[in-house]
């Protein structure tokens, strides 16, 4: 695989619609399913929970430990630790270059 393969692969596993917020989110602590529901505005409970199972079967989620009477919380692998940066770097640059709009494709 080459450099730009491998690229290509990490955009795949991020560049999908809530999945930095997601990863943002789940960076701080394991949360539940309705606690993410609630971080995320405007994400449905159907798309969180395809993310989520994607994200999962990928290495880079897991469901951890269940604290008492409640559900198990999702948490961030090591490999899902390790995108942390980018996604901090995706805030940075948002923030620095003024990014609230979306960009859109050339004709």
């Amino acid at each position: 695989m080459d450099q730009h393969e491998y690229v290509a692969r990490t955009a795949e596993v991020i560049a999908t619609k809530w999945t930095p917020q997601l990863l943002q989110q789940l960076g701080t602590a394991p949360l539940g399913f309705c606690d993410l529901e609630r971080a995320i505005p405007g994400i449905s409970p159907r798309t969180l929970s395809a993310r989520l199972r994607s994200l999962e079967v990928a290495g880079i989620v897991q469901r951890g430990p269940a604290a008492r009477g409640a559900s198990l919380p999702y948490e961030l692998t090591v490999m899902g630790e390790a995108l942390l940066p980018i996604i901090d770097a995706m805030r940075s640059f948002g923030e620095e270059w003024q990014c609230a709009k979306p960009v859109q494709a050339a004709a």
